[in-house]
């Protein structure tokens, strides 16, 4: 689900660093209810071949069984999709479009997306998983809704690490602390062919990844990027520190460039997400397991969460009709379809406890306990797993920054400095805007 999926996003940055006359300040025009017959249009990113046919296959579904309802779908290349739904006007969206995720804020903030009170059912709400209804509410109000969700964390070749003598943990409680994860990347490199025991994807840099994949270090730390309209909490001692030693790593790391690094067992470990386990199961079998990131600080070990979710636009006529679509491709049979599909999380709480991979017992188990445990906006605590993006219409430009203090710390950039210099970019982008009218 990320990859370099989300590379799209910081084509924000430009209009959230202007004025807020110039790139909006709305948030809460709701789209016309309508007559709930007639055409409604759909934008959809052409992503994975197996998205592709789902999102088809409930088009034709969803035509065939309701009438007086017609949805026309047009796929955009998933490369351009998020810059071409930021530069078109509001007035020309269609009535439904997918959004990735932590673009939701700043879509509702160029008053794109509708609430969707009294347009979709409130059976569909509420079978929402609770990391996606967190990750589309914004200022207490749902704009979307999601048919998958994300999950993050290690992945471990069982048979590498047991040569090395290494013993891993197995669930979010007991989750390695950062030094007995560098104790473990040491035991690991010394039995490695390259001498290397760790892929964090860095073959997808730059992206959106970057800072999926590692928001949740900061996270860890009991910090958020951002909090008060300010990244103070970015550029502080504990969080430098925490950034500091996953950068120390980077002669443990193999550089991925042939993104065969796990597969052919050149490390022991990856850093990475739910995306990769068909690859990785066909490649290792039963040797493949399944373990959660390491825990940099008193909040205890951290996850990522969310993705592309589904809204309706406020330049819609017909918005009864676009919540009848939301509705059915939300049900269990596209859901379920879906992440048949591409091995994602389901967002939905019917199907994410009996999906075979997600339930009790199944092997990305791991990754469904972390999303039944949402952080939401809260400071991150023992007492939760999951945390979203930041959700507010900052977040192009915060994810530009942490992106670059990623990249550039991993090719041995200074830590503070360069922590410094995002969390200027950032607090700057708060004062052009007004903190977006927060």
């Amino acid at each position: 689900m990320f990859r370099t999926r989300r590379v799209g996003l910081a084509a924000g940055v430009a209009c959230l660093a202007m004025t807020v006359a110039a790139c909006g300040g709305g948030g809460s025009t709701q789209a016309e209810a309508g007559s709930g017959k007639g055409t409604i249009t759909v934008w959809a990113h052409d992503g994975q071949p197996g998205e592709d046919a789902a999102i088809k296959q409930a088009v034709q579904e969803f035509n065939d069984a309701h009438t007086g309802v017609t949805v026309s779908l047009t796929l955009i290349p998933e490369k351009t999709y998020s810059q071409t739904i930021n530069s078109t006007p509001a007035s020309k969206l269609p009535d439904v479009f997918e959004f990735d995720g932590p673009s939701l804020a700043s879509d509702v903030f160029a008053d794109k997306l509708s609430p969707l009170t009294d347009l979709v059912s409130p059976q569909t709400l509420a079978n929402q998983s609770s990391s996606a209804t967190a990750q589309n509410t914004y200022q207490y109000k749902q704009y979307g809704v999601s048919v998958i969700d994300s999950g993050l964390g290690m992945y471990g070749n069982k048979k590498m690490l047991d040569a090395a003598g290494v013993k891993y943990p197995t669930s979010w409680k007991d989750s390695w602390t950062a030094d007995d994860f560098q104790a473990a990347l040491v035991k690991l490199a010394a039995k490695a062919p390259g001498h290397k025991a760790l892929d964090v994807q860095e073959n997808t840099f730059p992206g959106e990844w970057a800072s999926y994949g590692f928001l949740p270090i900061v996270n860890s730390t009991g910090h958020r990027v951002v909090a008060n309209n300010s990244a103070q909490d970015l550029d502080n001692p504990t969080v430098i520190a925490a950034l500091e030693k996953f950068a120390s790593w980077r002669d443990y790391i193999d550089a991925n460039t042939d993104a065969q690094a796990f597969p052919s067992g050149r490390v022991a470990l990856s850093w990475v997400g739910h995306w990769m386990y068909p690859t990785y199961s066909k490649a290792l079998g039963n040797d493949l397991v399944t373990l959660p990131l390491p825990s940099f600080g008193e909040a205890g070990a951290k996850t990522g969460m969310g993705s592309w979710a589904w809204g309706i636009s406020t330049s819609s006529k017909n918005g009864k009709a676009a919540g009848k679509f939301l509705d059915y491709l939300t049900s269990d049979k596209i859901v379920s379809a879906y992440t048949t599909a591409d091995g994602a999380p389901p967002a939905t709480n019917s199907v994410l406890t009996t999906s075979p991979l997600y339930k009790d017992g199944g092997p990305l188990h791991l990754f469904a306990e972390a999303l039944q445990t949402p952080c939401g906006a809260s400071v991150p605590s023992t007492s939760c797993v999951a945390v979203p993006r930041p959700v507010t219409p900052a977040y192009p430009v915060i994810s530009q920054q942490f992106q670059n203090v990623i990249e550039d710390a991993l090719k041995g950039g200074n830590v503070p400095s360069l922590v410094h210099k995002a969390a200027s970019a950032i607090n700057l982008a708060y004062q052009q805007n007004n903190n977006y009218g927060q």
